[in-house]
């Protein structure tokens, strides 16, 4: 690498040299969520998505999983205490922007989260209560599923549960579009979160997937429609959708937007993932599409 006259040479490619001594900074987007060995969800799709939306990703793992695309064979929880230490070597010294929660495999993970987000004063918080895998594996202690609610869903800006979480939530079935319009009003207002986006994709429209977004400050409830993709490659959506919307909050845009450009990202994801082949069963989506060929 050669420099001269603000002129860089590196590898034969000439750049220029910028020497107006501008200070940048990153959006600064945290994933505290568990790890996927797979590399299609959990941190590893949350920093994938991160990326591809240019902002700076970091970091708190709350537990390890053994899992590929046929499933989850084992759990192992990180202890609350090196969770907050994680959190807090962050808060000290970078700070975050926006942040996005998904696996707390136990209660005292969600109490361990709870707290240190209350003494930081975090905001654009991002909460995918991740429940169940795809495959069906639980990825939650049942003792968990109350301390949620209670700790984590009223400082949440917002709540992205499917389906079948939102049943779980709710203890109700959700069987029909109206139903899961109703499930994201009454999770906000039973809870206390100020947004809910209620993911319809397991209701089985042939044609589209459609998500409802409540928005409990101006009570407006939004429909945010996808053509539906057939395809078996789906692992990670959920952890790509919201951390999209931590991505886009960061970067200053309000929620109803956030949420709409999170559910366009994703879908693009889908679609160019659609014809790759990795593993035997469900495998990721394309976090990378605008950048790889």
């Amino acid at each position: 690498m050669g420099v001269l006259n603000n002129i860089i040479v590196m590898d034969g490619i000439i750049l220029k040299n910028n020497c107006n001594n501008t200070e940048k900074r990153y959006k600064r987007v945290l994933s505290i969520a568990g790890s996927d060995s797979s590399g299609g969800a959990g941190i590893q799709a949350d920093l994938k998505t991160i990326s591809a939306l240019g902002c700076y990703g970091m970091t708190v793992i709350t537990a390890l999983t053994a899992q590929n695309t046929k499933g989850v064979n084992n759990v192992l929880p990180i202890p609350s205490d090196f969770v907050r230490d994680q959190m807090k070597a962050i808060f000290d010294d970078i700070g975050t922007d926006a942040l996005k929660i998904g696996m707390l495999y136990s209660k005292e993970l969600v109490e361990a989260v709870s707290e240190i987000l209350i003494e930081y004063k975090v905001k654009n918080i991002v909460f995918d209560p991740v429940m169940v895998a795809q495959s069906g594996d639980k990825l939650i202690q049942d003792e968990a599923i109350a301390s949620l609610k209670k700790s984590l869903f009223p400082i949440a800006d917002i709540i992205t549960p499917n389906i079948p979480e939102a049943e779980v939530i709710l203890d109700s079935q959700i069987k029909n579009p109206t139903d899961a319009q109703n499930a994201a009003k009454e999770i906000s207002h039973f809870y206390g979160c100020p947004n809910v986006l209620v993911k319809g994709g397991h209701l089985l429209d042939e044609d589209s997937c459609v998500d409802y977004l409540y928005m409990k400050s101006l009570d407006k409830l939004v429909e945010i429609k996808s053509d539906r993709i057939i395809t078996n490659n789906n692992h990670g959506t959920g952890c790509t959708l919201s951390s999209a919307i931590a991505a886009y909050l960061a970067k200053n845009e309000n929620m109803e937007e956030s949420v709409k450009k999170a559910k366009f990202f994703v879908h693009k994801a889908i679609f160019f993932g659609r014809q790759y082949k990795i593993g035997q069963g469900h495998g990721p989506i394309h976090h990378f599409f605008k950048s790889w060929e």
